[in-house]
């Protein structure tokens, strides 16, 4: 979650003078196969690991083991946290580790089994997160760390006593090859080598109380626990925050020294950091500032993290995964906390997911090191208001929120990139000038092909401004070429204001907490993927179509054409 060493703000003011865009062109050539498209959207992953296996939490991983085959990596926090289990906003405990009287250690796999089971039972995969330390590893500093004692607060342990090292880093050696030699045990060997598994999480901040050399000495007893059972185990690290960038090099530079098995690296990005994030002030009350997401800033920090893999020649064939990949921090935040959250409700968000991933997709096709992953730090809150505002792809009582819709939209992609451009798209040549700007508005495109000639376009005007919206249709103009067919069946689905957007029919419902059955449904009607138009025939001509949409700010269309 750091914000340090970056020459971006942490979040991104309004801008009154962005250009506006009147009009664009975009072009498709469906003949000219960029080679696979990474599936790199295909990650999620939440603090709260004992929210995976409530009802609510089942549900959503089968929506997503919908969209993604053979599934997504998914990735809790804290699954090592000594607990009851009790989930909580930002916290969580999958409670492993004890010792008995005598200082024999045990394990428990009660927890850590029901979350696991939900996500491989909805088709997905995990991404395990060996953190963090369990209260009996604790070592004896940790008492240092001071916390009031009062009715709201548990102990220290919460508060962060769990980010020390562990006193004895044989016995986490231990827990580690335990941990693994049950997921083998459970999941079977060939659903085991297809997870990721990574060591701590922010070590580069207050996640990691210790000093960076006591974490490489502990990724090398990790390393070699899981490579004991797991000898195909892919394990990495070490999940810096965008500004991680020295401990990072270090890291790297440990382990090239010593030869250690890494068979990935991981860092994160955040698009904004509110300043404040929470605001004690009258409930609904308007932000202190209009400040927004920054996708030119998540870009530059994952440029230059990948920059730094790539120093290390041994290291830049490795998968990037950039494993919270997020507009904004933290996920638990609300409209009551700040009102610049407000974004994560709105079409604003997966307009601005379909952005990012496909400029991700073009620093693939220019660094030397490529993504392979990038998570959204998402999942769904107990207890929350309808439309909390909170970074979540449901709301209360269920209610799937636009950002789910992007994903809907990706997973309809097809398995190879085709060339697109358009005329008002920003540019990664534009990164080095950005000079701490966030994008301007801009249209541009996303698209692929399929064996069968199915071509699938996302075309989308957006801008990092949350409040420049424009009811506006800007016209743009779409021209495929190098169709192989020469009949079509046309569908066109829209993510904006009036569609796929269960948060603007709940405003017109009067914005109730209390709604009632009817309006429930109503809004279960309009929460999922919507067609602008009904599905209609269309001619090639020598392998050329031209279609005219018109878009508003924020607003994002999926063509799909399907030869006849």
């Amino acid at each position: 979650m750091s914000v340090h060493n970056l020459p971006f703000p942490p979040s991104a003011p309004s801008d009154p003078e962005a250009p506006h865009v009147a009009s664009a062109t975009v072009l498709v050539d469906a003949a000219v196969d960029r080679g696979p498209l990474t599936r790199i959207w295909e990650s999620i992953g939440f603090d709260e690991i004992n929210w995976t296996y409530t009802p609510t939490g089942k549900r959503l991983l089968r929506t997503f083991g919908g969209l993604a085959e053979p599934g997504f990596h998914v990735r809790p926090h804290y699954v090592f946290c000594s607990g009851s289990g009790f989930g909580l906003p930002h916290w969580g405990s999958g409670n492993v580790y004890h010792e008995d009287e005598l200082g024999n250690p045990y394990y428990d796999f009660t927890i850590v089994d029901q979350a696991y089971d939900a996500i491989v039972g909805a088709g997905h995969h995990v991404l395990v997160e060996l953190a963090f330390t369990p209260r009996d590893l604790l070592p004896p500093e940790s008492a240092d760390l001071v916390v009031e004692s009062s009715p709201t607060v548990y102990s220290n342990y919460e508060a962060g006593a769990w980010a020390y090292p562990p006193r004895d880093y044989a016995r986490w050696g231990e827990l580690v090859a335990a941990h693994a030699r049950h997921c083998l045990e459970r999941y079977g060997e060939a659903e085991v080598d297809c997870w990721w598994w990574e060591l701590w999480n922010e070590p580069d901040i207050f996640y990691w109380r210790g000093t960076p050399e006591q974490f490489y000495d502990l990724y090398e007893v990790t390393v070699r626990a899981i490579r004991a059972v797991l000898p195909r185990a892919r394990v990495g690290g070490p999940a810096v925050t965008g500004g991680g960038v020295e401990f990072l090099r270090r890291f790297l530079r440990h382990t090239s020294a010593l030869d250690l098995p890494l068979d990935f690296v991981s860092f994160h990005t955040k698009g904004s950091a509110f300043t404040p994030w929470r605001v004690y002030g009258p409930t609904g009350a308007a932000a202190p500032e209009q400040q927004n997401p920054s996708a030119t800033k998540m870009l530059f920090e994952i440029r230059r993290l990948l920059r730094v893999v790539g120093e290390f020649e041994r290291y830049t064939a490795l998968p990037v995964l950039v494993d919270e990949c997020d507009a904004g921090v933290p996920a638990h935040f609300s409209v009551y906390d700040n009102a610049n959250f407000q974004f994560q409700n709105t079409e604003y968000y997966p307009v601005f997911q379909a952005k990012l991933m496909k400029k991700i997709l073009d620093l693939n096709e220019v660094e030397r090191t490529q993504v392979a992953l990038a998570t959204s730090w998402s999942f769904y809150f107990e207890g929350e208001r309808f439309f909390e505002g909170t970074r979540a792809f449901l709301t209360a009582a269920g209610v799937e929120k636009p950002l789910l819709n992007a994903y809907r939209m990706f997973a309809e992609l097809g398995q190879r990139r085709v060339e697109a451009t358009s005329s008002a798209a920003w540019q990664l040549s534009q990164l080095d000038r950005a000079d701490g700007r966030s994008m301007p508005e801009e249209v541009d495109a996303l698209a692929s092909g399929s064996a069968g000639g199915r071509v699938v376009i996302l075309v989308w005007r957006h801008t990092d401004d949350q409040y420049q919206q424009d009811a506006d249709q800007t016209p743009v103009e779409v021209v495929v070429r190098g169709l192989a067919h020469t009949g079509y069946t046309l569908w066109q689905l829209r993510i904006d204001h009036a569609h796929s957007n269960a948060h603007t029919v709940w405003q017109s419902l009067g914005s109730s907490q209390d709604p009632t059955a009817e309006e429930l449904a109503a809004l279960r009607a309009r929460q999922g993927l919507e067609e602008l138009e009904p599905p209609r025939a269309v001619m090639a001509d020598n392998g050329r179509l031209t279609l005219q949409l018109r878009l508003g700010l924020p607003a994002v269309s999926m063509l799909v054409l399907e030869p006849t």
